[in-house]
């Protein structure tokens, strides 16, 4: 939630004539844009309505779980929750589910981030049936279709910036689904710009998805959200494995791309490690992403909505993936994450319990910053086990109790942490709003910090040196009160730029 930022605030009369356009467009619209009621989404070709999509069987989008999955959110303490999630079982058949997370940015990320949570998967599904039967396309608004095969955007599926690793080769069956997952990613970001009320200028979300086939799982990821698995190695031992790459502007093809489009690469004196992209000749709006949906402020300088694509046959070992939106891993590694789902009370609980403690450990870690944001999606792989753990009564986070041996079956994962292990950080920029400096209020005693039996402790270290050495420039990043600098000068900036 909120990854963009201006370092610097043009006078009214620099200001682009389109963006006070966009601006007033959004003004007299945006109010009800959201969910758009029962009226069909704009893009034709297999659109469903709100309504619709409600009574699909098989589909969740709020908090809850099923025999195979469960899925979380929890608001932050920044204002509205810009993240969104999805889980659709019997997606294209029997055997097969879609499962995503999406993280919105600026004013109105929390609108497109639902709107693609709604679109994104119908148009992937009515893509990959379309390609499964060998026919065309279906029929788009003419908009759409004239524009996708302008000779701006050229062919989707040869897109200049390429559509992911060309090394991870899809089975041959698989290849029609790699293409829809293309023009899918592709048409929702024109539905986007055409949309005539939800204002995707200075806004945009993220996605992570996957579909799962029988054993076949196929990954489309778009920004800095991320998947992760929880599998076995050799000695039997739980491990997480990355399934994604954080697309963010410090990688080098990311970067060259940005650069050859015009766009700038750097980052703020005040946060060194936080490459950001930037128009050429603003300081503005300094997102912290190298490909979302949305903000078209930046897609004529090197910000594309192309996801990258990954394939994996899934073994006996692996156990479960997770979707995770940014508030998680900022706070939380990959094997924590993975240990806290593996000791969750339940399936039914897992999803809750992985937010909970990410909550705990904002508190715990950053206790000036306001919590970002969480959407976790888990989808459990091994199918033959009972599924009657969704029916079990969801056990109250707070009053679980420790096993004899050591570890937790709470919503927080207790493990010790060796010396050497350092949480890895996120450097998604937050918004504006969100930095703005408030009364810091009173630092704790360790004692009073670390007191309780189900306090903080149960989820992290309450070694302090550890905690914070472990953090070190993450707490700037996200603590942020002062105004930074750019290193093109010493000067600060004298206003920051609110994306409204």
């Amino acid at each position: 939630m909120g990854s963009c930022l201006s370092s610097e605030a043009p006078a009214a009369g620099d200001e682009p004539a389109a963006w006070r356009k966009r601006r007033r467009g959004s003004r007299e619209g945006a109010a009800g844009a959201g969910a758009g009621g029962g009226k069909k989404l704009p893009g034709g070709g297999g659109e469903m309505t709100e309504d619709e999509l409600a009574r699909v069987s098989g589909r969740m989008c709020g908090n809850g779980a099923s025999a195979v999955a469960c899925l979380h959110t929890q608001q932050g303490r920044k204002g509205t929750n810009q993240d969104a999630m999805v889980v659709w079982e019997s997606f294209n058949s029997s055997d097969s589910i879609f499962c995503g997370v999406f993280d919105g940015h600026g004013p109105y990320g929390h609108f497109v981030a639902k709107k693609v949570r709604d679109s994104l998967p119908v148009k992937l599904r009515t893509q990959w049936q379309t390609s499964a039967n060998g026919g065309s396309s279906p029929h788009q608004n003419g908009s759409i279709s004239e524009s996708i095969n302008s000779e701006e955007t050229g062919s989707i599926v040869d897109d200049e910036w390429g559509d992911g690793d060309d090394t991870e080769k899809l089975p041959e069956t698989f290849l029609p689904l790699k293409k829809s997952y293309l023009k899918a990613f592709k048409l929702m970001d024109k539905e986007l710009k055409l949309h005539p009320t939800v204002d995707c200028f200075c806004s945009g979300s993220t996605a992570v998805t996957l579909v799962k086939q029988g054993l076949d799982l196929v990954i489309g990821n778009l920004g800095d959200s991320r998947a992760i698995m929880g599998t076995r190695d050799a000695s039997n031992n739980l491990t997480a494995l990355q399934l994604t790459v954080d697309l963010k502007p410090n990688l080098p093809r990311e970067a060259a791309r940005i650069q050859q489009c015009k766009g700038r690469v750097f980052a703020l004196q005040d946060e060194p490690e936080v490459a950001r992209v930037w128009l050429p000749n603003n300081n503005s709006p300094g997102l912290a992403m190298a490909r979302a949906f949305g903000d078209f402020c930046l897609k004529d300088y090197g910000l594309i909505s192309v996801p990258e694509i990954s394939y994996r046959r899934l073994t006996e070992k692996d156990e479960f993936i997770i979707l995770a939106t940014d508030g998680v891993w900022d706070v939380l590694s990959n094997k924590e994450a993975v240990d806290i789902v593996a000791s969750a009370p339940s399936r039914a609980t897992a999803a809750r319990a992985l937010v909970d403690c990410a909550v705990r450990s904002w508190r715990l870690k950053f206790p000036t910053s306001k919590s970002d944001d969480c959407a976790v999606v888990c989808l459990f792989l091994d199918h033959e086990k009972s599924a009657d753990s969704v029916q079990e009564s969801e056990p109250s986070v707070e009053t679980a109790e420790p096993t004899g041996g050591g570890g937790f079956h709470t919503g927080c994962q207790c493990r010790e942490h060796s010396a050497e292990a350092t949480l890895q950080h996120s450097t998604t920029l937050r918004e504006v709003d969100e930095i703005v400096p408030v009364d810091e209020p009173p630092i704790l005693k360790e004692s009073e910090r670390c007191g309780s039996a189900r306090s903080l402790a149960d989820c992290i270290s309450t070694n302090e040196e550890e905690e914070w050495s472990a953090l070190e420039g993450v707490t700037r990043v996200n603590s942020l009160l002062n105004l930074p600098r750019i290193l093109s000068g010493d000067k600060r900036s004298t206003s920051w730029r609110k994306r409204r």
